[in-house]
């Protein structure tokens, strides 16, 4: 079977096709992660309670934050919770617990 020039256009076409599929791999490989962080949430993006990423300053800010929040006492952390109701009476009062880490 002669090779034909319609032939050599069509391998031609595919290799390249090939090269353009690589190279959108190896952007995405690079940039996919930052760009969901500025698509709105509607059209993919992050939700707004995501907490930051690792590495960055806001992160080792978050980090300190819930640290402190986890090592609160217990009984700050339910009187927050609860606001003023009542509590059930099968339950001993918060402020007789021992805080759970």
């Amino acid at each position: 079977m002669p090779v034909r020039i319609h032939h050599s256009l069509h391998l031609l076409a595919l290799v390249l096709a090939t090269f353009a599929l690589g190279g959108c791999s190896s952007i995405n490989e690079r940039i996919g992660s930052g760009v969901g962080d500025v698509l709105p949430q509607w059209a993919g993006g992050l939700p707004p309670d995501v907490p930051p990423r690792r590495g960055t300053p806001e992160y080792e800010e978050y980090m300190k934050e819930r640290e402190r929040k986890r090592l609160e006492p217990a009984s700050n952390n339910a009187n927050a919770a609860v606001s003023g109701s009542a509590q059930p009476a099968s339950r001993p009062p918060a402020q007789s617990l021992d805080p759970v880490h």
